[in-house]
């Protein structure tokens, strides 16, 4: 495995604001405060502070990750798309199991918006393929899909790159299977990431940032152990000085 420099293991890393709204984020945001790590914005404080709230992380200079999982109809997640990249973030994601139609209406809706603004940057559009808090008991007897875990996490990835896609959401545990189903270059997304000694919370298939960089994953996301510590940006930098 290439040894990282500080900034591309801090790269590496996605730090989850899972906050209630804007004010709570902004104190975790200002304690990293140049660490050249990816901020992830979900629906709860999306849906709280809104677009403009992701349009002041990028104009700060951070690299974001808009986690909102869309999941309807094709030409509304073509929309819902255009207004995304509009909006200047780094990478965004669709739920694979909306199918392929629906992913490749994903990707229309970034041409569009590109298209008619040459100025914005092309995100990383990925794919959720099952959520790290899905067991094999929730696939197969709440969820209804037969088989084990990483077959659907396969079977979904796959469909994913056939979209066009760039890559996916999944456990680090499926991150070798992925890459030698879809290839080197198609990108892993990693959540259920927990340093060694930190709670599991209401993951199911985890592993520590070390390991999960030694799967071959891409980027690695990571909340409660950095935003719930005490000091997180010492966290933070307890973690990437485990990946160097």
């Amino acid at each position: 495995m290439t040894n990282l420099t500080e900034a591309e293991a801090a790269g590496r890393v996605m730090v989850a604001l899972d906050y209630p709204d804007a004010a709570a984020a902004e104190s975790l945001v200002r304690s990293l405060e140049g660490i050249p790590c990816y901020l992830k914005v979900g629906m709860q404080l999306f849906y709280a502070a809104g677009p403009g709230f992701v349009a002041s992380l990028k104009e700060r200079g951070y690299k974001v990750f808009l986690d909102l999982k869309m999941h309807d109809i094709p030409n509304t997640v073509k929309g819902g798309s255009n207004s995304i990249t509009k909006l200047g973030v780094d990478v965004f994601n669709v739920h694979a199991a909306g199918g392929m139609q629906m992913m490749t209406a994903a990707l229309e809706g970034v041409e569009a918006a590109l298209s008619g603004d040459s100025s914005l940057k092309r995100p990383l559009v990925i794919a959720v393929t099952q959520l790290t808090s899905t067991s094999q008991a929730v696939l197969n007897d709440e969820i209804g899909i037969g088989g084990a875990v990483e077959d659907a996490v396969i079977r979904y990835a796959k469909l994913a790159k056939q979209a066009g896609l760039g890559g996916v959401v999944a456990s680090p545990q499926e991150v070798q299977s992925i890459k030698a189903a879809c290839g080197s270059d198609f990108r892993t997304i990693t959540p259920g990431i927990r340093p060694s000694g930190a709670a599991v919370n209401d993951q199911s298939r985890i592993m520590t940032p070390r390991e999960a960089l030694e799967q071959g994953t891409d980027y690695m996301v990571i909340g409660r152990p950095i935003t719930a510590a005490a000091d997180p940006r010492a966290a933070l930098q307890s973690i990437i000085k485990e990946l160097i």
